[in-house]
């Protein structure tokens, strides 16, 4: 018996899934441990083994691979719990990481924090002055030495630099991605002057044109590869310990994972890990339910996120944006807000009312938990409406108390707005639901689609119990919210589900097309590293497969449109077709008209990305099919609209529903780590996976 697991640890909860080679699936939900997240990644195993009726140390020996999304990288970048890091530029460059090409200032921001100009700054340099030294070298624009590499003074700079309290080293060169010989000698002179120091190489984190976003990844990449590495060692020696003798794998925000041993060399790829299991997740049950264009929407105990699956696969960029910082860091293109079951309700001293961002986290929780919290989440509003049973949270796990749910929205809501506690636990849930429901419009507008082309998934703990309000709120046609084992595990199931994937990068910019055997030549270099970083892997790969893309633009414009391009030995007709769906794609994404073909176009960055498919693939099996009509096993008084007010709602046990099941809102479906609301109006119908469709049949 050979299983799979992924293991995702968020800021409340950690999630669980595993399934075996004969389709045997199991998932599990625990609190997740800050400080120390390790200690919840050993728990929830615990837990998981015994939901399997086995022991730990005999379901780590079957297990093939473990894939772990973890928050250390994010968390790390995000609190300023990073390693100390010197960095090392080309002469007369050491202001470019305060210069910022002046994108400091609204890197990240809305259009009106933008407008704000009293109140916008920049953010602090990643590296400050005191640990930045030039190097006397040159390399031009075509990759030309100009100045030879001063390595004397190189040696000196690196000593200088571990003297003031650099743990680690950075490397950004001007044009070094056009040459990269002076850094990687760089790289040998920090191995042989500091030998225990961590180093990076823009030539290898981020080989990307633009001086100031590649310095960027590239000391982001420095900051959190220690802390990754001194995260993954002990844990994975503890794994090793208790008998695991398989692959850890570690999550990237691209949507596949990468071997634990080369992760921290690339750390700055893992940032968005714990944010794509889901959108990951959704592509494979997409692919089984036949759906091709699927909202993507997990709501957790901490935050809301929104994603896009388009014909079939996860929309991606090729950048992000973190504490007001340009990364070069190819992710999938999730948003998200501070609005999951822990966010904070709060009022303003004008009077408004808010939800999030602060969360009650997992410690000490929403005030219902009985564990030192107290102030009002949405979790303890969802309880006060009776959508949660105090009696079945984490199936039975975990007793909530609604006195203090109520006496905490009573005094930090219901008082200063001088409302009823139930008129304020309505207002927050309309405003939850409302705030949700702009994320993902904007998420699925701003792309260039409409939301009514597409099916919404969701997922997450607390994603099920608002989804049927915010889908109402953007005219989907349906709803499918994943139960069985995966319910409120399903970012976990989708780390288990996702591939071993690589990404390589080259920066050319030349005016389009170029030369045939240009083009070829500079994809096949790029295979040619995948391929040793692939084999570097340690892995059993069922089948490789190649993607390519480059980056295009209209000649002195700024905006850069990720394009797919044919694997092969392209010619010149090809070329020609890359050129037009690079304007079909503009057009999507700015309207119509909006592209200049007269300016011609611009070739600036080739991009190949390897999928090594992972030879275990988690099944879902179909579950018994239903012999009669759906019988609810009591009645609660909830409020799921405000329209309609508190009404009587069936509830339904979800482990004695069957496939064909029909249930019709207002209604409640309780699983054991998560809860479905439907509102009236609504139908659910239980899928041959057991999965919860939800159609809207009247407003």
């Amino acid at each position: 018996m050979a299983y799979v697991i992924g293991i995702d640890i968020g800021g409340t909860f950690t999630d669980a899934f595993a399934a075996d080679e004969h389709g045997k699936v199991a998932g599990v939900k625990t609190p997740s441990t800050p400080p120390d997240f390790s200690q919840g990644f050993l728990t929830v195993l615990d837990e998981l083994a015994g939901s399997l009726g086995t022991t730990t140390e005999d379901l780590l020996a079957d297990t093939h691979y473990i894939v772990h999304g973890t928050t250390s990288t994010l968390n790390a970048l995000v609190t300023g719990d990073v390693a100390t890091v010197g960095f090392l530029t080309t002469r007369g460059h050491a202001d470019s990481i305060a210069i910022m090409n002046l994108e400091g200032r609204y890197a990240g921001l809305g259009a009106d924090q933008v407008q704000d100009m009293v109140r916008t700054a920049k953010p602090a340099p990643l590296v400050p002055p005191r640990l930045v030294r030039e190097i006397n070298e040159r390399i031009d624009h075509k990759g030309s030495v100009v100045v030879e590499l001063d390595e004397d003074g190189t040696r000196t700079a690196i000593r200088e630099l571990v003297a003031a309290g650099a743990q680690a080293i950075a490397v950004s060169l001007l044009w070094s991605f056009r040459n990269p010989a002076h850094e990687k000698r760089i790289g040998e002179l920090v191995a042989e002057e500091a030998p225990d120091a961590y180093v990076a190489l823009s030539c290898e984190v981020s080989p990307r044109i633009r001086e100031y976003s590649r310095s960027a990844t590239t000391i982001m990449n420095t900051q959190v590869g220690p802390r990754l590495r001194d995260y993954l060692r002990p844990l994975e020696a503890e794994l090793r310990s208790r008998g695991f003798e398989g692959s850890l794998l570690v999550m990237q925000g691209s949507g596949g994972c990468v071997d634990s041993a080369d992760a921290p060399s690339r750390a700055i790829t893992t940032i968005g890990s714990v944010l794509t299991g889901g959108v990951v997740g959704c592509t494979r049950l997409a692919s089984e339910l036949g759906h091709r264009n699927v909202i993507s929407t997990d709501m957790g105990g901490t935050t809301f996120l929104a994603g896009l699956v388009v014909d079939g696969e996860p929309v991606s960029t090729t950048s992000t944006v973190l504490n007001q910082h340009q990364l070069n860091v190819p992710m999938v293109d999730v948003h998200t807000i501070g609005a999951g079951g822990g966010a904070i309700a709060w009022v303003d001293s004008g009077g408004n009312l808010h939800v999030g961002p602060r969360s009650a986290g997992a410690r000490p929780g929403p005030a219902c938990y009985g564990e030192g919290g107290t102030e009002p989440t949405v979790t303890d509003v969802d309880l006060l409406l009776g959508i949660v049973n105090p009696d079945n949270f984490l199936g039975g796990r975990k007793q909530l108390s609604k006195e203090l749910a109520a006496e905490s929205v009573r005094k930090h809501i219901a008082e200063p707005l001088g409302l009823s506690v139930d008129d304020a636990c309505a207002a927050v849930y309309a405003i939850q639901n409302a705030q949700t429901a702009d994320l993902v419009r904007k998420v699925v507008v701003t792309s260039g689609h409409d939301p009514r082309d597409f099916v919404l998934y969701a997922f997450g703990g607390a994603g099920p119990m608002h989804c049927a309000s915010y889908a109402a709120d953007l005219d989907v046609s349906e709803v499918v919210v994943p139960l069985g084992p995966t319910a409120a595990v399903f970012s976990a199931y989708g780390l288990a589900a996702s591939d071993i994937v690589l990404t390589a990068e080259l920066s050319a910019p030349s005016n389009f097309p170029v030369e045939p055997e240009v083009f070829n030549g500079a994809f096949a270099g790029l295979r040619r590293e995948l391929e040793s970083r692939l084999s570097a892997q340690a892995l059993r790969f069922s089948e490789v497969a190649y993607r390519n893309e480059v980056d295009m633009r209209y000649t002195m414009q700024l905006a850069e449109v990720a394009t797919p391009v044919p694997t092969g030995e392209l010619d010149a007709a090809d070329l020609d077709a890359v050129g037009a769906s690079f304007g079909q794609r503009y057009e999507q994404l700015y309207g119509r008209g909006s592209g200049f073909a007269e300016a011609g176009l611009q070739l600036i960055t080739y991009r190949t990305q390897a999928v090594g498919v992972l030879p275990i693939r988690p099944t879902l099996g179909a579950v018994e099919q239903s012999s009669g009509d759906a019988q609810p096993t009591s009645q609660r008084r909830v409020f799921l609209d405000a329209r309609r007010g508190w009404q009587d709602a069936d509830i339904y046990d979800y482990g004695v529903l069957a496939e064909g099941h029909e249930l019709k809102g207002p209604a409640v479906v309780e699983a054991p780590t998560t809860t479905v609301a439907l509102p009236e109006g609504c139908v659910g119908r239980v899928d041959r996976l057991g999965n919860l469709v939800i159609r809207y049949t009247q407003a």
